[in-house]
């Protein structure tokens, strides 16, 4: 199974700066398995770099996120092209 995703990440903007994009992983963590229906959720190379990309205090607003969901009960989750 494969979804597409907007994840916002505007609530996170009001946590303390130097924890931004530690939290914006968490929440994706959280925002995928709510959604996808799985507890073990991966989050891909590029995906984590784009969140980290200008830095812990400057997260993304909003990204759109490909997940797909693996025969063992796994998601893996990607940047959408």
């Amino acid at each position: 199974m494969e979804r597409v995703y907007t994840v916002r990440f505007h609530k996170i903007k009001r946590t303390p700066r130097t924890k931004r994009a530690a939290k914006a992983v968490r929440y994706l963590r959280r925002f995928i398995a709510r959604h996808m229906k799985s507890e073990r959720v991966r989050i891909d190379e590029g995906l984590n770099q784009a969140l980290w990309r200008r830095g812990i205090q400057k997260i993304p607003s909003k990204l759109r996120v490909r997940a797909e969901k693996q025969d063992d009960g796994s998601v893996v989750v990607s940047l959408e092209s």
